[in-house]
């Protein structure tokens, strides 16, 4: 009889199976079945994530055109960092923060630090790329914030995540952009900002969607809503290819996940690599 052994000569040649061999044929061991209201929920954060791209670019723009003064961004953005900072503390009642031991005052410390130190360089970094061209600072920024939505951290634990990298790519993009600015004052408020939206504002999300997961899917919309406004007032043509990107993100992909989904087919058996589960440190000693 054949038996599935290296050590032992036997009247069989190499490459011979019995019948036994495709017993232990197992298939989808690990396979997902996922919800598609499940993945919609999951894709929250993309959309998110690209709508924080597009409102930081239509503010921009603003700003550029004269159209939005930066006395007028900086107060709304403060309102709304404030309310931000308040919503993040009430969502669990503060037990964030406890655990953390990071108090109030160190928060204002930290942000009375940042705002200084951009204010005092933003003369330089308004200066910084006088020498490049604008067209060169335009193609700059978009691969930045391209980098910085691929790499950003939606919650997959893939070796491409890198929240540092992706928060400087975004950053650099903002420099870039800001210097291209009239003055260092539009400069000063265009770093605060985009450092608002795209390292805070990406914190309270987290927060909502483990906490308070209807919350979070109606700021979601609402942020959503408020994006494509602000394109459509720049471009409708551009709005409605970003409206249709947001629903193929949103509603198409989860739907072409689980139909893919059902035809998966791995397949698992002693032809697998061997995987020693027996604890081996005694022999170590």
């Amino acid at each position: 009889r054949w038996q599935k052994v290296l050590y032992e000569r036997q009247p069989f040649p190499d490459n011979y199976v019995d019948q036994r061999f495709l017993e232990e044929l197992r298939k989808n061991v690990h396979a997902r079945r996922y919800r598609y209201r499940a993945v919609v929920f999951q894709s929250g954060a993309v959309v998110q994530q690209l709508c924080s791209v597009c409102v930081f670019v239509v503010t921009w723009w603003y700003m550029d055109a004269g159209m939005l003064s930066p006395q007028g961004l900086f107060g709304a953005a403060l309102v709304s960092s404030l309310l931000g900072y308040i919503l993040f503390d009430a969502v669990d009642g503060g037990a964030g923060r406890r655990e953390s031991g990071r108090t109030r005052w160190a928060d204002l410390k930290s942000t009375l630090v940042f705002a200084a130190f951009t204010y005092g360089f933003s003369p330089v970094l308004k200066t910084l790329t006088e020498s490049i061209s604008t067209d060169t600072i335009y193609a700059m920024s978009t691969l930045m914030l391209l980098g910085h939505l691929i790499f950003f951290d939606y919650g997959a634990n893939a070796a491409i995540v890198s929240s540092t990298l992706s928060l400087n790519m975004a950053l650099f993009a903002s420099v870039c952009l800001a210097s291209r600015l009239p003055r260092s004052l539009h400069t000063f408020v265009m770093v605060t900002f985009a450092m608002q939206i795209f390292a805070l504002w990406p914190m309270l999300q987290k927060k909502l969607k483990a906490q308070t997961p209807w919350c979070y899917v109606g700021v979601t919309v609402l942020f959503a809503l408020a994006a494509l406004a602000g394109l459509a007032t720049v471009s409708s043509v551009g709005a409605v290819l970003f409206a249709s990107l947001l629903l193929a993100i949103s509603c198409l992909c989860p739907y072409c996940l689980i139909c893919l989904q059902l035809h998966k087919d791995n397949i698992h058996g002693p032809w697998d690599e061997a995987e020693i589960k027996e604890d081996l440190s005694r022999f170590l000693m």
